[in-house]
């Protein structure tokens, strides 16, 4: 959301942690997000579909991990979209990370998805994860409203950089 505007949709604050592999919080990890606003459209000269653009939303921010590899973000849920050509199935809505730790070559590109969506089991890049428990640790997991604040939906997504329990790879 842009600085002192009010973007349209469900405010929604998206807060984990980025760890290694024994589950110890990454500090100074850059986090990178971009998403689709609550009409399903990407602001990017790439999304030329006539879903509506919002004034008020940028669709993208970067944090810092603190000392511990804990980051946060506040945003909108994002809407769901048709894949273009052809238009045969829907992509649920989900938020593209980009992670790259301090001590990484590589940065770790993957996404988040929101629990109980129906469309998610429909969802051709989410479900081309072929370990069920690995599809699992890519649907964020819903807070009480009381950790949220009042008219916000919070969800917590722990990313894992590395060992067998690593966040998988999306595009």
């Amino acid at each position: 959301m842009g600085p002192g505007r009010m973007a349209q949709g469900q405010l929604i604050h998206i807060a984990g942690r980025v760890l290694d592999e024994d589950g110890r919080g990454i500090a100074h990890a850059v986090v990178e997000l971009w998403q689709a606003n609550a009409g399903g459209r990407y602001r990017h000269p790439i999304d030329t579909r006539d879903a509506p653009l919002d004034p008020n939303f940028v669709g993208n921010g970067r944090v810092l991990t603190d000392a511990h590899g804990h980051y946060a973000f506040f945003t909108i849920k994002p809407g769901a979209y048709p894949v273009p050509v052809p238009a045969t199935w829907w992509r649920p809505p989900h938020v593209h990370f980009s992670v790259l730790g301090p001590a990484t070559l590589s940065r770790l590109v993957t996404q988040m998805y929101f629990p109980g969506d129906p469309l998610n089991g429909y969802d051709r890049i989410l479900q081309s994860v072929p370990d069920a428990a690995a599809r699992d640790r890519l649907v964020a997991r819903m807070l009480p409203p009381v950790e949220a604040g009042p008219g916000w939906l919070g969800f917590h997504h722990d990313i894992v950089l590395r060992g067998r329990l690593a966040t998988p790879v999306l595009p």
